[in-house]
């Protein structure tokens, strides 16, 4: 996992170039938004069970089938697996708001995950309905534009296993 900064020096590195309009413009976001990152990962990390049990229960109410006999989380193990999961989706975006960057969510959550959820036969678009859940949950904690920038994460999340 790196940060946007090291992102973009990397990536000028690479190319041989210096620092220009385009790379200042985006750390200058990056600090820019710094603040709203923090506040959202400082509130995750201060309520997560909360989180995770809010999330839990829209999903749940949107998706009452689920719960049922034949549904995907009806046994105990499946339904502990699936908050499992939720759990390491918001600590995973929360690393992300912090570093600014998607590319730990990319490399310890994405990476074969559609594909491994595919075999098990976990239903993707409910698991996508449940973050977004977790996004609506966490933006309501937060407020305006901390929730703004940490729905980016949880976005990029439920892009990814689209």
């Amino acid at each position: 996992m790196i940060d946007l900064v090291t992102r973009i020096i990397n990536r000028t590195d690479s190319e041989g170039r210096y620092l220009g309009g385009v790379d200042f413009e985006e750390v200058t976001r990056f600090y820019q938004t710094g603040e709203l990152r923090l506040r959202a990962a400082s509130t995750i990390s201060a309520n997560a069970s909360a989180i995770l049990r809010e999330t839990a229960a829209n999903l749940f109410s949107e998706q009452p089938d689920l719960l049922r006999p034949g549904g995907y989380t009806y046994t105990s193990r499946r339904y502990a697996a699936c908050i499992r999961d939720m759990e390491y989706f918001l600590r995973y975006a929360s690393y992300a708001m912090v570093a600014g960057d998607t590319s730990v969510i990319d490399e310890r959550v994405l990476n074969g995950l559609k594909e491994t959820y595919n075999s098990l036969g976990v239903p993707i678009p409910s698991t996508i309905v449940g973050i977004n859940a977790m996004k609506n949950v966490v933006a309501g904690m937060v407020g305006g534009e901390a929730g703004a920038e940490a729905a980016k994460y949880f976005d990029h999340i439920a892009k990814g296993l689209s």
